[in-house]
């Protein structure tokens, strides 16, 4: 398995969060390709931890579908499969869409700018093919209606499966994503109006022109 040169050790406090989230940014942006063996020893000594925060995540990995393990054999990172992915992105699209429905006209001020200063900064990630930014732009918009809410069920929900999709938004921003800025714009405009169903709407039909392999991003 080869390990990224340069890449700074983290710190021996790391949580365990943050180690799932390092293993799990490195799959979604192509580090770890799929079909790739991770080796727990190996990801430790990358990352400047115990073996034991490693294993942890990638259990947590497993459970979202973005590695495969066989029992006393391997670990490896699992194939972009189109159903499961399809699957994730239904869930997801309804989840969002819940959440926008709950709390349009009720975000303030703050959380819309915070929407709107955050897809400004998904425009210019994808202008200037920063996927790694547009990535993270993106699910900062998104993020905030969830946040507002407080609804721990949704979060867990999106906690588990966001990641498998995360792979296949690489795909379309890659590609061209900036029909989605226009989609954002639509989106905090009909939340700033409080017309909910509008909104549920706009955010359920972001998450479906998401691409799930990449025969559809042609």
């Amino acid at each position: 398995m080869p390990i990224p040169p340069g890449s700074p050790a983290v710190g021996r406090l790391l949580l365990r969060d943050d180690v799932y989230r390092r293993l799990r940014d490195a799959i979604v942006d192509g580090t770890f390709r799929p079909g790739e063996q991770l080796k727990d020893g190996e990801l430790a000594e990358w990352l400047g931890v115990s073996r034991t925060p490693v294993r942890e995540a990638l259990l947590r990995l497993g459970g979202s579908g973005l590695v495969v393990t066989l029992p006393g054999r391997s670990t490896r990172v699992s194939a972009i499969d189109t159903p499961s992915v399809r699957d994730a992105r239904d869930v997801i699209a309804a989840m969002h869409a819940l959440a926008v429905r709950q709390t349009a006209g009720r975000l303030g001020d703050d959380d819309l700018d915070r929407m709107r200063d955050a897809n400004r900064r998904f425009a210019g990630a994808l202008d200037s093919g920063d996927l790694a930014a547009a990535l993270d732009a993106d699910e900062e918009v998104h993020r905030i209606p969830v946040a507002a809410l407080g609804n721990h069920a949704i979060e867990a929900v999106l906690e588990q499966f966001d990641p498998l999709v995360r792979r296949a938004e690489r795909l379309r921003f890659s590609a061209d994503g900036h029909a989605s800025v226009e989609l954002h714009s639509r989106l905090i405009d009909l939340i700033a109006a409080g017309d909910a169903e509008q909104a549920a709407s706009v955010a359920f039909d972001i998450w479906h022109t998401l691409p799930t392999d990449e025969r559809e991003t042609g």
